[in-house]
């Protein structure tokens, strides 16, 4: 398997870890997905139970397969590196084997929304901006160096989980109706992507240790935040803005 390091960084000498990590605090700013069109509507109280139900339609197939993603990263990752390769697997455990899965706490509230586990779990029901959006995630998690994957997924895009979330679950509790049960899904992953993210950023300063990979790794976090900000774009674009 061949991994790709970015080679474009010509001169660009090594950055010192602050300046590293103020790099890539950088590179998500000004293309967070709290900012896009489908997650202001939503917490402007714009939206309705059906567009949540399109919503996490869409969202189990980015997340569901997360799990799988870091898989392939751990699978790239060389044995010498056991922080990593230890977070990998505690995020992988969390996900798919902790108390209760993850993508089931999503299914129990979309069904709250009025769909069903049936079309959440039908590929057919995702648009085409989340097909690839999940593709990307997958080419990412497979082909480039693990440091670079881990600031691609975990720091690009799992990161700003929390920032999106505290945004969005008070006006699923005040102004939806939602109950504590129905929106425990935004409530667990408050905590743990908090955690995850600054696991994710520890990694990436400690083991980005040439300019090669610093500069795919900014590259990359730059990237995974467009992709989840087009992302959350596209649901506005397919299941909100055509009933205004």
């Amino acid at each position: 398997m061949t991994l790709t390091v970015d080679n474009s960084a010509g001169t660009q000498g090594l950055l010192s870890r602050d300046d590293f990590r103020a790099a890539l605090e950088d590179a998500i700013k000004g293309r967070e997905a709290k900012n896009a069109s489908f997650s202001k509507a939503w917490a402007d109280g714009e939206l309705t139970r059906e567009h949540f139900a399109r919503w996490a339609e869409n969202h189990y197939h980015y997340v569901g397969p997360f799990a799988d993603y870091l898989g392939y990263i751990y699978g790239n990752t060389p044995d010498k590196y056991t922080n990593a390769k230890d977070f990998l697997l505690q995020n992988m455990y969390e996900e798919e084997l902790a108390d209760i899965r993850h993508t089931d706490l999503l299914i129990k509230f979309a069904e709250s929304c009025g769909t069903t586990r049936e079309r959440i779990e039908n590929p057919e029901n995702m648009n085409a901006v989340t097909r690839g959006l999940q593709a990307w995630c997958y080419a990412v998690a497979m082909r480039e160096h693990f440091v670079v994957a881990t600031a691609a997924l975990v720091v690009g895009l799992e990161s700003q989980v929390p920032s999106i979330y505290k945004k969005q679950i008070v006006p699923l509790r005040e102004k939806y109706g939602f109950t504590e049960d129905e929106i425990e899904f935004f409530d667990l992953h408050i905590t743990s992507d908090e955690v995850h993210g600054e696991r994710g950023y520890q990694i990436v300063l400690d083991h980005a240790d040439t300019p090669e990979l610093q500069q795919r790794c900014l590259q990359l976090v730059r990237w995974g935040a467009e992709m989840r900000f087009s992302y959350t774009k596209a649901l506005y674009d397919t299941y909100v803005a055509p009933s205004r």
